[in-house]
């Protein structure tokens, strides 16, 4: 799964020395306001890599320094030229863009040849997709491509759609990794990242040791949409969008995180409890064994399907539930 490396970490002090005084680093709702820019273009931008962080030394939210602020602002064509490289449309206004029919827009989607930036559900609880419009212009660009925007779809190509091939999810989460990445700043985050795209019992097998399971919990990333509450439809739906499902994708981030745990405990070790407890002190609560999952709730009612392209999909009876939802969306 290919992962977007755009910018490279950055030094996790929250101060800049400027002309022998500091600043301290700001809140990032405070430097969105401080770019003009909407929150939702501040998060696409720090997920793009166009805006670094840094973490909060008191344990808060991550933030941006004033020299950060400083070079953005002094970039040519600020802030038009940053707005437009983290605009963000669906699929109609994609398609648009394309100059293409949106049924075709969502093929290419599903082929993985435009990948989502983001998503959100609809008051429907569909799965409505994003793309950088940036992204698209690009594609257009490149001659190669041509082909793929005028005439029939080549046969090859449908043949893959037709046997249900859908990876927006897949190449969403293959983004959001980079981002997560580029952020983390401890090697046990690194590890946290990419066991958050993991099921728990596949976490589990890869790090056996509850105390370093516990211990790589306290850096794990939240969930891109914190407004849904947790085991409501819209959490489960989301939480299965984050969730790895082919084989090979759940084996490459096995295989990085077995690796990216030799190098947390390169760096410290997990704390583990005292090797001699007190009469009342049992296993200290980051080794404790994790509980088991509780019974997973059934899935919802399917929605309305919003995509044409896919109406063949459910009449056939292949795709329902939470992962028919996965296929559904682009209003």
């Amino acid at each position: 799964m290919p992962v977007d490396t755009i910018t490279q970490s950055v030094p996790t002090t929250l101060r800049a020395a400027v002309g022998g005084t500091t600043r301290p680093a700001l809140p990032q709702s405070r430097a969105a306001r401080e770019l003009g820019l909407k929150r939702s273009e501040f998060d696409l931008a720090v997920r793009l890599g166009r805006i670094r962080t840094v973490p909060d030394e008191g344990g808060g939210g991550r933030r941006v320094t004033r020299a950060e602020i400083d070079r953005v602002a002094s970039e040519d064509g600020f802030p038009e030229a940053l707005r437009e490289q983290v605009r963000a449309v669906g699929t109609a206004e994609g398609a648009a863009l394309l100059g293409v029919t949106t049924p075709r827009f969502t093929r290419l989607a599903r082929l993985g040849l435009v990948s989502p930036v983001g998503f959100y559900l609809n008051r429907y609880r569909t799965v409505v997709w994003l793309y950088a419009a940036e992204d698209l212009r690009r594609f257009t660009e490149d001659e190669k491509h041509a082909p793929l925007l005028r005439g029939r779809t080549p046969e090859p190509l449908r043949r893959r759609l037709d046997a249900g091939l859908d990876l927006r999810a897949r190449n969403w989460r293959g983004r959001h990794l980079g981002s997560l990445l580029r952020q983390a700043d401890d090697p046990w985050a690194r590890a946290a990242a990419l066991a958050s795209l993991l099921e728990a019992a596949q976490v589990e097998e890869t790090v056996p040791d509850p105390c370093e399971r516990a211990h790589m919990n306290r850096f794990a990333p939240e969930p891109p949409s914190r407004s849904a509450a947790p085991d409501s439809p819209a959490a489960l739906l989301t939480r299965r969008i984050m969730t790895a499902e082919d084989t090979d994708e759940v084996a490459w981030l096995r295989s990085d995180l077995a690796s990216a745990l030799v190098e947390a405990r390169a760096d410290r070790p997990a704390p583990r409890p005292a090797a001699t407890p007190g009469p009342e002190q049992g296993p200290g609560p980051e080794c404790r064994p994790a509980s088991p999952d509780p019974e997973p709730n059934p899935d919802p009612a399917p929605v309305a399907d919003a995509d044409p392209d896919h109406r063949s999909d459910r009449a056939s009876g292949r795709h329902r539930g939470l992962l028919g939802w996965l296929r559904r969306g682009d209003d």
